[in-house]
């Protein structure tokens, strides 16, 4: 579980467990089979709103901040020699996409929740069954500097000679302190983006792909 704030909270996932009271006759056997039957059952996991604890069914104060991929940083490719050529490709990644819940009712701070779907890949230059990517999350006031930036790192695993993997890593609380009653969500902005060095964000920036070798 990941998790950024200003001042960042952690969350405790706790497994739901039934029970039931009552007064009066006996269960019957059947009726005992079931229970223990239904007791036996896994648990559910807890909607997003659940976990936050809150019981409280009012809707939102105002809509959710803006979330989205930083165009430059949406992707990263490592090279294993100085030359730009598909031949000497080590790792790619790119983020694929994000999406996200928020929660504010009142005075509450903004709480949220991102599921980012990335894709990797493993070049010709890649020696390694898995690698590390790095990775942040910045949260802005709209069209402004970030006021709040955490890196994380997430690792693909290449099993079985696969040279493309995929998953979606979760960061399961953000939180956002309001000023007044009155700041909407609408203020601020959440970015995700690699965590690039300059040439690889030139790469980007010049919009270069793989030069593949001809004939090959």
């Amino acid at each position: 579980m990941k998790k950024l704030s200003f001042a960042l909270a952690a969350l405790a996932l706790l497994p739901l467990t039934a029970c039931a009271t009552g007064g009066g006759d006996k269960p019957s056997p059947a009726g005992e089979a079931a229970a223990k039957a239904e007791a036996a059952k896994p648990a559910k996991e807890k909607g997003f709103l659940a976990r936050l604890g809150s019981d409280n069914s009012k809707p939102n104060v105002g809509p959710c901040p803006l979330i989205g991929i930083l165009y430059d940083n949406a992707r990263v490719v490592q090279f294993a020699a100085p030359e730009e050529r598909f031949a000497n490709v080590a790792y790619t990644g790119e983020i694929q996409g994000v999406r996200g819940l928020c929660r504010y009712v009142g005075s509450d701070p903004i709480v949220m929740n991102l599921a980012i779907d990335m894709a990797f890949g493993k070049g010709p230059k890649g020696e390694a069954t898995s690698h590390t990517y790095k990775y942040w999350v910045a949260v802005t006031r709209k069209d402004a500097a970030p006021i709040a930036k955490q890196y994380f790192e997430i690792t693909a695993n290449f099993k079985n000679g696969a040279d493309r993997v995929g998953g979606t890593d979760v960061i399961e609380r953000i939180v956002i302190p309001r000023a007044s009653e009155t700041t909407s969500g609408a203020n601020f902005e959440i970015l995700v983006g690699f965590d690039l060095t300059p040439e690889q964000l030139a790469f980007n920036r010049d919009g270069k792909r793989f030069r593949v070798d001809a004939g090959s």
